[in-house]
């Protein structure tokens, strides 16, 4: 009888013990787990300190610290987060019309909006804010820029510095409607060129009405310039490639470890204009929504793609609500083109021992197949039917940008020259070696990562004791470095001088005049020109 009670006993403490060792070690004790020891210690901190402590500031810094071991998509938005998001989904806000940057405790006008306050005050790019109403931009430990927003019709007093003078002026804030569509036109040949700067919640409308118009004034032909598009909303990309691809088409589609995140998107109308010849332009700063658009449009081979293989982000984020009114950006799948290619080219979740992301090598690339059965391949942006060298983005123009030695330069050139149309600008050999004299003078220096590393390891030389043994090779390993860089310089002169073209172009006439240069003289329009303007050649590349 005994036997018979103690057996069902001995099962059920089984059963039991089973099941605590199984929450143990399930991923939700380990979430509780490690909150409970985070909270633990972060209210030890802030109470125990030897010095005051922020614990708003601690709590940013140690999320940050987090999502970045992630990946740089996934991040926590404040509110003022939150409503900057909202703006740039949205195209529309209140301020003062002009695109800009925190740098070395100043505002950076970076560009002007033509029409608005910024620009009817006379503010130029370049100029420096320094001072916004009563509060110095240097002491504002938030973004600044922020300070330049506010109501329609609300006065902002600024004090700005522009070739080491002080400046004071009030301007009165308006509503900006961002285009995302900020030019298009007719061409020579019937061409239509349209400009596509960003996917917001009104690019698909507004690239269709720019289709209507050219349509009616003649245009048997398109260029869709997605240079420098960074992307935006994936739905817009879907809309925006269901004007050329029929209807209940695959566009993209998207794959997780969480099953309601994998999604197929497909084309929901009949196409605004199924066969019309297009050709899609793109270089390494078309990323994301430009890449869901061109990739399908070369899968699917509705497009000729010209220009340099685009930036390669194949992942997927969601907005993720938090209390008080703060929010995440996190990613939350990858994205496939319809030939099933994933187009990433960094891969966090496999990093080097410095902790870096991993680049795909091209000799790990998977070999996919367009509609027609041309070879394209994934694991690092789309690659272009058509390569042009002013369009590639190299090491030392990254570094150009990244300093802003570029920017800083245009600056210096609009104030030493005259221009009276975008058609009178010629950048010569002249203009270039006063370009690489001005980097030689402003000190820029581009630092490649195998300098980076010949540093670390002369240092550890150092610690060693055996830097005197090897210092005659370590100098002579970094001359050759250098010298490679001035040699970089030389070898990337089309590409750079196409972002100067860019850049100072702007400075006297615009976005406007940029794109009125662009379509007499930029190489990816002329070559897109050339090949809408040769069926022949045009329908052997997508053959």
């Amino acid at each position: 009888m005994k036997k018979k009670i103690i057996l069902p006993v001995i099962v059920v403490g089984l059963v039991v013990l089973t099941a605590a060792k199984a929450y143990k070690f399930s991923p939700f004790f380990e979430i509780a787990k490690q909150i409970e020891i985070f909270t633990t210690l972060y209210k030890e901190v802030n109470m125990n300190y030897v010095d005051k402590t922020n614990p708003a500031q601690l709590m940013n810094t140690a999320m940050s610290a987090m999502l970045e071991d992630l990946d740089p998509y996934t991040q926590f938005y404040n509110e003022q987060d939150v409503e900057q998001a909202k703006i740039q989904q949205s195209g529309e806000y209140s301020g003062i019309g002009a695109l800009v940057k925190n740098r070395d405790g100043k505002i950076t006008i970076m560009e002007l909006y033509k029409g608005y306050p910024a620009d009817k005050a006379g503010l130029k790019a370049g100029d420096e804010i320094i001072q916004v109403g009563n509060v110095n931009v240097s002491d504002f430990k938030d973004d600044a820029s922020q300070l330049l927003q506010g109501s329609p019709g609300s006065e902002v007093e600024i004090s700005y510095l522009r070739q080491g003078k002080t400046h004071t002026t009030t301007l009165t804030r308006e509503e900006v409607d961002i285009q995302a569509v900020p030019y298009f036109t007719l061409l020579e040949n019937n061409i239509g060129y349209i400009v596509l700067s960003k996917f917001n919640q009104k690019a698909a409308s507004e690239v269709a009405d720019a289709i209507e118009e050219l349509q009616n004034q003649g245009a048997d032909k398109l260029i869709l310039d997605l240079r420098n598009n960074p992307g935006g909303l994936m739905m817009e990309a879907v809309k925006i490639s269901n004007l050329f691809l029929p209807k209940n088409q695959l566009v993209v589609f998207t794959k997780s470890n969480i099953e309601e995140y994998n999604q197929t998107y497909v084309t929901q109308k009949e196409p605004m204009v199924p066969e019309m010849p297009l050709v899609v332009l793109i270089n390494g700063r078309s990323a994301s929504a430009s890449e869901i658009v061109s990739g399908s449009l070369q899968d699917l081979d509705r497009a000729v793609i010209v220009g340099a293989r685009s930036f390669g982000k194949g992942l997927v984020q969601r907005p993720k609500p938090l209390p008080y009114g703060t929010q995440m950006k996190i990613t939350i799948a990858r994205y496939y083109t319809p030939s099933g290619r994933c187009i990433q080219a960094l891969d966090y979740w496999s990093r080097d021992k410095d902790g870096n992301p991993v680049r795909i090598k091209a000799s790990e690339y998977n070999e996919f197949k367009t509609k027609n059965g041309r070879p394209v391949f994934d694991g690092g942006g789309v690659m272009p039917d058509v390569n042009l060298e002013s369009s590639k983005i190299s090491g030392i123009t990254q570094a150009l940008l990244e300093e802003d030695a570029i920017f800083d330069y245009a600056t210096q050139y609009y104030y030493s020259h005259q221009l009276s149309s975008p058609s009178q600008f010629n950048f010569t050999d002249s203009d270039y070696q006063d370009f690489l004299a001005y980097l030689k003078k402003s000190d820029f220096e581009h630092h490649t990562q195998t300098e980076e590393k010949l540093k670390t390891l002369y240092e550890f030389a150092h610690k060693e004791e055996l830097d005197d043994e090897i210092e005659k090779e370590y100098k002579a390993m970094m001359s050759a470095i250098q010298g490679s860089s001035q040699k970089a310089l030389q070898e990337k002169k089309p590409g750079i001088i196409s972002l100067l073209t860019d850049e100072i172009i702007k400075r006297y006439f615009y976005q406007e005049g940029l794109y009125q240069y662009y379509v007499k003289h930029n190489p990816e329009i002329m070559k897109a020109k050339e090949l809408l303007s040769n069926s022949k050649k045009y329908e052997e590349i997508l053959k």
